[in-house]
């Protein structure tokens, strides 16, 4: 693992937001955790062109842009053209000195540019080469993601970078492989690169392209008119040239008798990371948050402490920003914050609720309660889509989440936000549910008061 100077690396500052006063016998603490980044991003700015981006300092990325090629892409034609159109956008982001490769996904993977089992090095002979190979790029054939995924791998590991990330997009079910096989892909990769997915059209399978870029930390997204890929692409590569720092975890400390119950990330989307903890010494352990640039994102903490008695106070857990060096729990420490615990019997304190805990809460349930209504939609429970879809309109509407109430509105008839009154729209487009499906993770930060 790379060690990173004070110079080439972002600051990172953690911001920890608690009641930390617990009544009498009180063991569960919650806390907030912001951590921001700034001063990186810089050398993959959107305004600068690509042959600026590495003033001062050679890049240090490789990246892999993955597309679908299997017989749908043809329909209808204009879609391959699409893609084509959209990943030549993606590498005239590229910067220079970024090394890169575009494979051709179908039942197997493709090495579409360079070839021969290596990257290429971006300049501008380089992304004119890619552009021309992409004219080669037809639809036919069947789909298998895991395929894809292993050739970037292997590509991406032959650089000596430290950030690696793909770009895939699919537009059909990964019918050419078993689900065990995607699972043993992402296995593989989790961990050794990011990954950005997207659907285009509405014949893919939410679950697996959400699945993937849950798996790889990366985002995922809807196309739904294949005309809008150009954009997206060239949004998700200035992000991807943006990064600067790879495989940061949030390291979790707790004294003896104390016990983590979840970690999950709030902020801007809920990601699930309890599972993923890694050991890191002594009652540590390392949770995975993938790649940073200039950015800050809100973590959920939740500890069980002993119980205790009033007067009494703990350190609950220490959170520290890590990059990991390896073996052993040896750590570059980029910032870190403290979540206490004070026993207290003054009702008021110990009952009042931290806004951003509230907040993040609610957050967390309303991705919870879309995902429950459009499951129960599909099974023809009306009455449980119903109420379940009428809660996440009254917690997006309550949280000030416009973006998903806009999205919930295709789906229902909306009769009373604030009670969650609404009625199952009789005809609803596919593209309007698998966008709601698909972005029902994306949260809003709390309102600062």
């Amino acid at each position: 693992m790379a060690n990173f100077s004070k110079s080439t690396v972002p600051q990172f500052s953690v911001e920890v937001y608690q009641n930390e006063y617990l009544p009498e016998g009180g063991r569960e603490v919650n806390a907030i955790v912001t951590v921001s980044s700034t001063g990186g991003g810089t050398i993959g700015s959107a305004t600068a062109a690509p042959h600026l981006y590495s003033a001062g300092r050679a890049p240090d990325a490789a990246v892999a842009i993955m597309v679908d090629c299997s017989g749908s892409m043809d329909y209808p034609p204009t879609k391959m053209r699409n893609a084509r159109d959209a990943t030549a956008a993606a590498i005239d982001t590229l910067r220079d000195g970024v090394h890169f490769a575009v494979i051709g996904g179908t039942h197997v993977a493709k090495e579409v540019y360079p070839g021969g089992g290596r990257l290429a090095v971006a300049d501008a002979a380089t992304r004119d080469q890619a552009k021309q190979a992409l004219r080669r790029l037809s639809a036919g054939g069947g789909t298998a993601i895991g395929t894809w995924l292993r050739l970037a791998d292997r590509l991406l590991s032959s650089a000596d970078v430290a950030i690696r990330h793909g770009i895939l997009l699919t537009d059909g079910r990964n019918e050419h492989e078993s689900p065990e096989d995607l699972k043993a892909a992402l296995d593989t990769c989790a961990g050794r690169f990011t990954c950005d997915a997207r659907g285009v059209g509405t014949d893919w399978e939410v679950s697996e392209v959400t699945g993937i870029a849950s798996a790889l930390l990366g985002t995922a997204d809807i196309v739904a008119d294949p005309a809008g890929l150009a954009e997206d692409f060239t949004q998700m590569m200035e992000t991807a040239m943006g990064k600067e720092v790879a495989d940061v975890s949030l390291r979790l400390w707790t004294p003896m008798g104390a016990e983590i119950k979840f970690v999950k990330q709030v902020a801007p989307t809920v990601e699930e990371l309890t599972d993923r903890r890694t050991e890191a010494g002594p009652r540590a352990g390392d949770y995975p948050t993938g790649s940073w640039g200039d950015e800050s994102r809100d973590y959920h903490v939740c500890v069980e402490v002993p119980a205790a008695g009033i007067g009494q106070e703990m350190l609950a857990a220490r959170v520290s920003l890590v990059i990991p060096q390896g073996a052993g729990d040896s750590a570059q420490t980029l910032s870190q914050g403290l979540v206490r615990a004070v026993w207290t019997d003054d009702m008021a304190a110990s009952t009042s609720i931290n806004a951003q805990v509230a907040h993040y809460t609610g957050q967390a349930e309303l991705a919870q309660v879309i995902q429950q209504g459009l499951d129960a939609r599909k099974a023809g429970d009306v009455d449980g889509a119903t109420a379940k879809l009428g809660r996440a309109v009254q917690l997006a509407s309550a949280s000030g989440n416009a973006d998903t109430a806009k999205l919930l509105a295709k789906v229902v008839d909306v009769v009373d936000a604030a009670t969650g009154t609404v009625r199952l729209k009789a005809k609803v487009e596919e593209a309007d549910e698998m966008t709601l499906e698909t972005r029902s993770t994306k949260t809003v930060r709390v309102k600062k008061s």
